[in-house]
């Protein structure tokens, strides 16, 4: 595996270490989940795998036959282990750089950037918190689970989707003790109402010590109506077109309101994941 830290190391000590890099990784497994979306795990550095969640990716994709991928494309953590040395990714393909990401087999190498970006924070004080997701979020939200989990926290997972096949992360969370509620659009459940129907009812038995979120911006008002409401905590991963990645280039600038006041902030380095209670749809 070729490894080059981001930032040079000149002048420091000998046990510094990057806390960004930028390598090859080699491909372990490759398969597709359902028919949308497709699993990719990597072997990568130490680094690389002490991403957290809500942490993203830089992939420099391959390219597909006829076409060519300019910039690198920005790839949500769907996991991370640090023993096994391994990250994962779970993606959708839907343009020229993920039709380059479905070329790859077992054996292949990525190169691969990061951890970038702010993760979510788990408070010691929270004992449950809720997670709301759908379309990308699905995969955003999924390392919550184990982390939660390490801290002793409860999870309840609100995923939505257009239909019950195209579910993902259900496994997985409930594989870290989470009770997972699944809401689709095809049994006419996952609309707004009825989630804010199902999230009253968390709160009103005391399982929402704060909101996790990614993937519906329609969701994200309801929760921001009810954590005002209820005097909650909320976080919101975001989504956004990049470029750089690092903050260099503004090409992910969002308006937020803070305080009344609304301010320029980059998804990328400032984020992706924000206060709930500060982020504008």
């Amino acid at each position: 595996m070729s490894q080059q830290p981001i930032i040079a190391a000149g002048g420091c000590s000998a046990g510094w270490k990057p806390s960004i890099v930028a390598e090859l990784a080699r491909v372990v497994r490759h398969a597709a989940v359902n028919a949308e979306y497709r699993h990719l795990v990597l072997d990568c550095s130490e680094e690389a795998a002490a991403a957290q969640p809500g942490q993203f990716f830089q992939l420099l994709c391959p390219h597909p036959v006829g076409e060519q991928p300019f910039l690198r494309r920005p790839m949500s953590l769907y996991g991370a282990d640090p023993d096994k040395r391994q990250v994962e990714f779970l993606y959708k393909v839907t343009g020229a750089g993920t039709r380059g990401l479905d070329t790859l087999e077992p054996g292949d190498s990525l190169d691969i950037m990061g951890p970038l970006g702010t993760g979510f924070t788990l408070d010691e004080s929270m004992s449950h918190i809720i997670a709301v997701g759908r379309g990308a979020g699905l995969a955003t939200l999924a390392p919550l689970a184990a982390a939660a989990k390490a801290k002793g926290i409860k999870v309840t997972a609100i995923l939505s989707a257009r239909r019950p096949e195209l579910l993902v992360s259900v496994d997985l969370f409930r594989s870290k003790g989470a009770e997972v509620i699944a809401v689709t659009d095809s049994e006419q459940t996952s609309g707004p109402a009825n989630v804010e129907r199902i999230l009253r009812r968390e709160i009103a038995e005391g399982r929402c010590d704060a909101f996790f979120t990614c993937g519906s911006s329609r969701l994200m008002r309801v929760q921001q109506r009810l954590a005002r409401e209820f005097g909650l905590s909320g976080q919101v991963a975001m989504e956004q077109q990049m470029a750089c990645g690092i903050g260099l280039c503004y090409c992910c600038v969002r308006d937020f309101n803070v305080d009344g006041e609304i301010v320029n902030r980059r998804v990328c380095w400032d984020g992706p994941v924000f206060d709930l209670m500060e982020a504008l749809p």
